[in-house]
């Protein structure tokens, strides 16, 4: 399917996503910070620059756009252009790869996804306390953000 807007209006499109500090980042950083936590944004000596990093407790947490980050991807690749397609899988690459070298590092590496944000924004926060708190290091790990890098389609 071809684009229906010109280079330049696309350009102009485009420029306007934020990349950072969005509406969802700003909620889970208003609750993390009603309950008394302290963090930093977007550290970008960190792999992937982590949406909100708990130094001390090595926790980084990532707020991530279903659509851009590509929440089960196979499932739905084929309803997109091969333009999105590519940016999409390279994104999730890049996700993984982040992931993967803050894992290494010694990082527990928390994704929060625009769905469950929205969805259950409590079970999100409890999620990050827990992680920095020290209790469930492995859960925070393997929780429920991980599921959506599946590499098969469902059927």
């Amino acid at each position: 399917m071809p684009d229906n807007l010109t280079p330049e209006q696309r350009s102009y499109c485009m420029s306007r996503v934020k990349g950072k500090d969005t509406g969802l980042e700003k909620l889970v950083r208003s609750e993390l910070h009603k309950r008394g936590l302290r963090f930093r944004k977007h550290v970008k000596e960190l792999p992937g620059k982590p949406d909100v990093v708990f130094t001390k407790a090595k926790v980084a947490v990532f707020v991530d756009g279903d659509f851009w980050h590509g929440y089960r991807f196979p499932t739905w690749e084929d309803k997109v252009s091969d333009f999105w397609k590519k940016k999409i899988s390279k994104t999730r690459e890049r996700d993984i790869n982040n992931h993967r070298l803050l894992r290494d590092e010694g990082w527990t590496v928390i994704r929060l996804w625009q769905h469950e944000v929205k969805n259950s924004l409590e079970e999100c926060i409890e999620r990050v306390v827990a992680a920095v708190r020290g209790a469930n290091h492995y859960e925070a790990n393997e929780g429920v953000g991980q599921e959506a890098f599946q590499t098969e389609k469902l059927d």
